[in-house]
């Protein structure tokens, strides 16, 4: 008997290890492609959420002055009513859609189709303190803020 080893084709262990580690691999480029469409996806609603709400605010003012001009009653604007957390992703959607301007909390709540004493109570509780938002005092003694996104 020879003690020199042959070359053997790779058994069934060899290909097993190689067949996970490109399962791994798909699997890794799976993840990632998933990621960037959910980036993506979320990066269109933001950039989409403000021109929504400009579009229903027209809408709501279109049919208020059709009812005006065919003698009905106008119809009362509803505001809408924000579920817990929604308010502020609202809020920071219009800010980031236009970043050049500052809006009072009352222009905020009239293009998100809200109140604007919930605007202001938001304001006053979290977006204080949220460093995406930037507080602009103006009138005298800084009781009045604008709102900004930051650059």
């Amino acid at each position: 008997m020879s003690t020199v080893k042959k070359e053997s084709a790779p058994d069934k262990f060899d290909l097993y290890i190689l067949n996970v580690d490109e399962f791994k691999n798909l699997n890794k480029e799976k993840n990632e492609l998933r990621e960037k469409i959910n980036g993506m996806r979320l990066q269109f609603e933001e950039t989409i959420r403000p021109f929504e709400n400009e579009l229903n605010a027209i809408v709501k003012k279109l049919e208020a002055n059709l009812s005006k001009i065919e003698g009905g009653t106008v119809a009362k604007a509803g505001s809408a009513k924000f579920g817990r957390g929604k308010l502020g992703a609202s809020i920071k959607g219009l800010l980031q859609g236009n970043p050049d301007k500052a809006f009072k909390p009352r222009e905020i709540a009239s293009a998100l189709q809200t109140k604007g004493t919930a605007v202001s109570l938001w304001f006053n509780k979290y977006g204080n303190v949220d460093p995406e938002i930037e507080r602009i005092p103006v009138g005298d003694g800084g009781k009045r803020f604008l709102y900004q996104i930051k650059r």
